[in-house]
C-alpha cells in the first residue's frame, strides 16, 4: 500500500461522528444539520429537463477534454464574469467532474515528489488540499488565517526560502470556512510571488457566485492576471463549480482554467486517470453556464436567510457576516468540540467544530473555538437552527 495513506487524518465529519458518539438528541426536537455544505435549493428545472432529453449519450464514450460547445460555453462565462478579453477554450479550458475531484487529482500531476516539496494552503483549510499533498508525495504548509488577518491566510509569514521550496498554493476565495475575499492587490501580489518562485498557484473559486452586493463580486485569479496584462494566465489555474452557483452538486460539474501548458499537461494525466464528464452532464452544464437568471435568484435566497439568521444572533453571538459564500464563522468563549456535543445533546442541532478545519501551527490551531455553519437549510430551518443556538449558548 501506498505509505502516505497512514498520513491521512480522519475527515472532519468522521471526526464528528465520533465526538457524538454516546449521545442521544432530543427526539422532540427536528433535527437541522448546519454541519455540511451541500446546496439544498432546488436545481434549476432548464438543467434537468436538459440532462433528461440527453440520456441516450450514455451511450457514447466522452473525451476527456468534453465538448467543444461546452468549452466555449465556460469561456463566454469567464470573459463576462471576470471581464477577460479572450479565454482560449480550447486550450485555457478543461471540464472536470466536481471540482473535489480535480483539486485533488491536480496536485499529483503538478508536484513532484520529496522531502523539501512544498503545497501551501489556508489554515483552516478544505481538507482535500491537505490530503492531495500528502498523497503526491509533498509536505504540507499552513498559512493561518487569523482574526488579526481578516480572517485571510498571513502570507508575510512565509519565508523566502519556503517560498522557494513551494510548489503548488491552493488558495480559496471566498474562503472555505471564513468567508473572506482575497482583493485584487492581494492576488497580483501572489501572482507575482509565484512567477518569482516558479510555483503553480490552484486557486479554488467554487463559492465565487454567492454575494451580497450584485455590484461587487469577488475578484479571481484569472482577472488578477489579466489586469496585470497577462492573458496567459502564467503559474496559475482557477477551479470553478456548479454545484454551488446552480445547486447541483450531485451533477459533478465544474472546470479548471488558465495556463494553457500546465491544463495540457493535467489533461494528459487525466487521460489516464479516465474521469471524464458523461456527456448528458455537460449538455446540461452548458444549459447552466449560458443562464444567470437562476443565481441572482439563489443569491437572493442566501441575502435573505443570512438576514434573518445574523438578526437572531444580534448581540448573543460573536459572528459577522462573511463577505461571500454560504458559511457563518463564528467565535465562542468556550471550546467549540464542547459547545457541538451540548448543542447536538440538547437542541439536535449540529455544527461543525472549527478545529477539525485547523491544524496547529505556530502554536495555535486558527480554528479553534470556531464555528461552522452552513447556512444552506431551508430559510426556517436555519432561523429555527439559529434560536436553538442561542438558547444552547443560554445555558453555557
Amino acid at each position: 500500500m501506498n505509505p502516505n495513506l497512514q498520513k491521512l487524518q480522519p475527515y472532519p465529519f468522521e471526526r464528528l461522528r465520533q465526538l457524538f458518539d454516546g449521545i442521544e438528541p432530543p427526539i422532540d426536537k427536528t433535527p437541522i444539520s448546519l454541519s455540511i455544505g451541500e446546496p439544498r435549493h432546488a436545481p434549476p428545472d432548464f438543467v434537468l429537463a436538459e440532462i433528461t432529453a440527453n440520456l441516450n449519450l450514455l451511450s457514447n464514450y466522452p473525451a476527456t477534454a468534453g465538448l467543444p460547445a461546452l468549452r466555449l460555453s465556460i469561456a463566454a462565462w469567464l470573459q463576462k464574469r471576470f471581464h477577460l478579453q479572450d479565454v482560449d477554450a480550447e486550450h485555457q479550458i478543461l471540464p472536470v467532474n466536481g471540482t473535489r475531484e480535480a483539486l485533488f487529482a491536480f496536485a499529483q500531476a503538478v508536484v513532484k515528489p520529496g522531502p523539501q516539496s512544498l503545497v501551501m494552503s489556508p489554515n483552516p483549510f478544505y481538507q482535500i488540499y491537505e490530503g492531495a499533498a500528502l498523497l503526491a508525495g509533498a509536505t504540507p504548509h499552513f498559512i493561518n488565517s487569523t482574526t488579526e488577518s481578516g480572517l485571510l491566510p498571513y502570507f508575510d509569514s512565509v519565508s523566502d526560502q519556503q517560498w522557494q521550496r513551494c510548489q503548488l498554493l491552493y488558495i480559496c476565495s471566498p474562503g472555505n470556512p471564513t468567508g473572506a475575499v482575497l482583493s485584487l492587490s492581494q492576488l497580483q501580489h501572489l501572482v507575482a510571488l509565484a512567477r518569482e518562485h516558479n510555483f503553480v498557484i490552484a486557486s479554488d473559486e467554487c463559492y465565487s457566485e454567492i454575494y451580497f452586493d450584485e455590484n461587487t463580486p469577488p475578484t479571481g485569479l484569472l482577472e488578477a492576471c489579466a489586469a496585470m496584462g497577462d492573458r496567459e494566465y502564467r503559474n496559475c489555474v482557477a477551479f470553478h463549480s456548479l454545484s454551488k452557483r446552480s445547486n447541483l452538486p450531485g451533477l459533478r460539474s465544474g472546470f479548471v482554467a488558465g495556463d494553457a501548458e500546465i491544463l495540457r499537461q493535467f489533461a494528459l494525466y487525466r487521460t489516464y486517470h479516465g474521469c471524464a464528464m458523461p456527456p448528458h452532464h455537460q449538455l446540461g452544464s452548458i444549459a447552466a453556464w449560458n443562464d444567470e437568471a437562476h443565481v441572482r435568484a439563489n443569491r437572493q435566497l442566501y441575502r435573505d436567510k443570512f438576514s434573518r439568521v445574523l438578526a437572531e444572533f444580534d448581540g448573543k453571538l460573536d459572528v459577522a457576516a462573511p463577505d461571500a459564500g454560504f458559511y457563518l464563522w463564528p467565535r465562542l468563549e468556550t471550546s467549540d468540540t464542547d459547545f457541538a456535543r451540548k448543542l447536538y445533546a440538547s437542541e439536535n442541532v449540529i455544527v461543525l467544530p472549527g478545529s477539525f478545519l485547523g491544524r496547529e501551527v505556530q502554536g495555535i490551531n486558527p480554528g479553534a473555538n470556531h464555528l461552522r455553519m452552513a447556512l444552506v437549510a431551508e430559510p426556517e430551518q436555519c432561523v429555527e437552527a439559529a434560536r436553538r443556538i442561542v438558547r444552547c449558548l443560554g445555558t453555557v
